[in-house]
């Protein structure tokens, strides 16, 4: 089973996307990503799901239009751990390729 990240690694993930939000119980974190439109959006998911079964780690999301909603955790370690770092940085280049 995956470790669950100390504060110092929790604060790195942070900084990994502007915008990443910690819960208040720190077992997740969430962003909000805006895209030109609805197309836009889910090539942006479609290149996710991918990354995300490679990983074996998989985001909670949403998408309504232009817009996705992500929550990462690792559930069975019970918060967040290096696959939801991994994975964010997957979501950040992606979100870098389509400015």
């Amino acid at each position: 089973m995956a470790e669950i990240l100390d504060k110092e690694a929790v604060t790195e993930l942070l900084e990994i996307r502007p915008g990443w939000t910690l819960a208040d119980d720190a077992l997740s974190v969430s962003a909000t990503l805006e895209f030109a439109n609805f197309v836009e959006a889910w090539g942006f998911m479609t290149e996710i799901a991918i990354a995300a079964e490679t990983f074996n780690h998989h985001p909670e999301w949403c998408n309504v239009w232009n817009r996705v909603d992500i929550t990462l955790t690792t559930h069975d370690a019970g918060g967040l751990t290096e696959k939801d770092v991994a994975l964010a940085r997957a979501i950040e280049a992606a979100v870098d390729r389509r400015r």
